[in-house]
């Protein structure tokens, strides 16, 4: 049986936690985001509703599946899961769980923002 060269990927995204953008259907109340407590979040409106937007750091690709079976234990519909940018151990971040962050530069508002 043919072996296959072992790959670079050990389950990790680099070195520093990269940041993601986590859309779900529905306005999360207070309850139901501390189970988030790593991500700061905002509630937008859209024409298919309201979803909430949950962004934060993510270390690798286990925690990044860990907070979709988390999402899918809440009864939560995962709409998008987008990759932002790597975090920066430099920057500093909002507090987590207080309300939106700031987009990086260059990059499109969430549907629903105001310009």
């Amino acid at each position: 049986m043919p072996s296959h060269p072992a790959g670079d990927d050990d389950g990790r995204m680099g070195d520093d936690p990269v940041l993601y953008e986590i859309r779900v259907n529905g306005h999360l109340g207070p309850t139901l985001l501390t189970a988030f407590p790593a991500f700061a979040y905002e509630t937008v409106s859209g024409q298919q509703g309201a979803q909430t937007v949950l962004t934060g750091p993510v270390p690798d690709i286990a925690a990044l599946y860990g907070v979709i079976f988390q999402l899918e234990a809440l009864g939560l519909e995962l709409v998008a899961v987008q990759r932002v940018a790597p975090c920066s151990r430099e920057e500093p971040s909002s507090s987590p769980g207080h309300g939106p962050r700031p987009a990086p530069p260059g990059l499109p508002r969430p549907l629903g923002d105001a310009p």
